[in-house]
């Protein structure tokens, strides 16, 4: 089950401020999940969480996990600029990016992130672009083929465009050390979104393994180990939350059993998740406007796929709750829809809800990471606000929705768009 971390009192206060729809977020949730993820690696001196700024960029948010001790992970300049204008600096920003652009490695240089290659071409674009390698730097490892876990979660890295083959790896590792670098790091991610305790202890073996060879062979040692992202979350009511604590004591075995005996035990191990780290603690807040009666039983409300677009891009599930009908009988048969010109915004599709009035509000659960951060103008809709519910049980507009003004401002080179704004 399911529960709104707010209430539908709140909401209509809020509402009476701020219409519908709106992303909401809760802080007391996002600063008890940091401060569990912090506890579940203490074990570990130079443990960071490097949240993921494409999952969910609003600064406030940002901000938030900044003062419980995390740094940033970024995939491009904007991120970047975000990062270093909130006062995050040097190896508080991890830049994980991939085809990238000159000018990209040259900013993330000049405000000192770490940089992680995603291919060992890159070397040279990178040595070219700044004139030097720095003296820390990361690689990204892909081992290829299919990688499963014990509980036949799997995925497939040899089909994903990033990373490097271990081959190439040790090869860039040695070319980087006569080039200049001093600190390496290893990253990896293999399997997204997982929802069991076991990945990143099975990722940290399979990159453990990894180092200890690395350095029998090459004397290179390894003195970060970035497991990246892909611990989930549940986005149905029957699902089991992932368990950090157990998570971590998972990850601190591998560690003594691998790394502690071939003299590695002062790696520091480095996290980047975005979902794992706000999506439960986020909702689309939403207001049902219209009702049609056709072939089948349709709910449009106020939001539409450019607000959330993973259950129209991947048929993704987000649990839904009529906000004043939580023990009401679900009895009821619904397709939620948007409003934009394709028939896969929808929010909901079959989905068992008590019945829905105009005029009810929906709170459309785990959006805080890739929500509003996906979102798009198709349509020319425009993106909603968003709003913090802070920990004394107020509110603030972390941001406003966008204006008509804000859709047609990049085209200020044209008189005609005067007349519009």
């Amino acid at each position: 089950m399911k529960t709104p971390f707010t209430t539908k009192e709140k909401l209509e206060e809020i509402i009476g401020e701020i219409p519908t729809p709106f992303h909401l977020y809760d802080e007391k949730g996002i600063r008890e999940n940091a401060k569990a993820v912090y506890e579940a690696f203490s074990w570990n001196k130079g443990f960071r969480e490097y949240f993921a700024v494409k999952a969910n960029a609003n600064p406030f948010l940002i901000n938030i996990l900044k003062e419980c001790g995390c740094g940033t992970d970024c995939s491009s300049r904007t991120e970047l600029m975000l990062s270093n204008s909130l006062g995050f600096s040097g190896d508080e920003i991890m830049f994980s990016s991939n085809d990238t652009p000159a000018e990209e490695f040259a900013y993330a240089n000049e405000i000192g992130a770490i940089i992680n290659l995603d291919d060992i071409t890159h070397i040279k674009v990178l040595e070219d672009t700044i004139g030097h390698i720095p003296s820390t730097i990361s690689c990204r490892y892909n081992p290829g083929g299919v990688y499963e876990i014990s509980n036949g979660i799997m995925d497939n890295p040899g089909d994903a465009k990033y990373g490097m083959t271990k081959k190439q790896l040790f090869e860039a590792y040695q070319l980087l050390r006569d080039k200049g670098a001093k600190r390496f790091g290893l990253h990896a991610f293999l399997v997204s979104n997982t929802v069991t305790n076991d990945y990143y202890p099975a990722l940290a073996s399979t990159l453990f393994e990894l180092i200890v060879e690395l350095k029998e062979e090459t004397g290179i040692c390894i003195n970060f180990v970035n497991l990246s992202g892909g611990v989930g979350i549940p986005y149905t009511p029957t699902g089991t939350p992932n368990d950090i604590r157990v998570i971590g004591e998972g990850v601190r075995k591998v560690y003594e059993e691998l790394l502690v005996p071939a003299g590695l035990g002062d790696v520091s191990i480095y996290t980047e998740m975005g979902r794992f780290m706000m999506g439960p603690y986020g909702a689309l807040v939403t207001t049902a406007i219209r009702e049609k009666h056709t072939y089948k039983e349709y709910i449009g409300v106020d939001a539409c796929a450019v607000n959330l677009m993973r259950p129209a891009m991947y048929g993704a599930y987000h649990h839904i709750t009529v906000m004043g009908k939580e023990n009401a009988t679900c009895d009821h048969t619904y397709d939620v829809t948007g409003s934009l010109c394709e028939n896969n915004d929808k929010f909901a599709v079959d989905r068992k809800l008590p019945k829905i009035d105009m005029g009810d509000v929906l709170f459309i659960h785990d959006t805080g990471a890739h929500g509003f951060a996906m979102g798009y103008n198709y349509n020319g809709k425009l993106k909603s606000a968003e709003v913090l519910l802070k920990e004394d049980g107020s509110f603030e507009l972390i941001r406003r929705a966008e204006t008509p003004k804000d859709y047609f401002a990049t085209f200020d080179c044209f008189d005609i768009i005067k007349d519009l704004v």
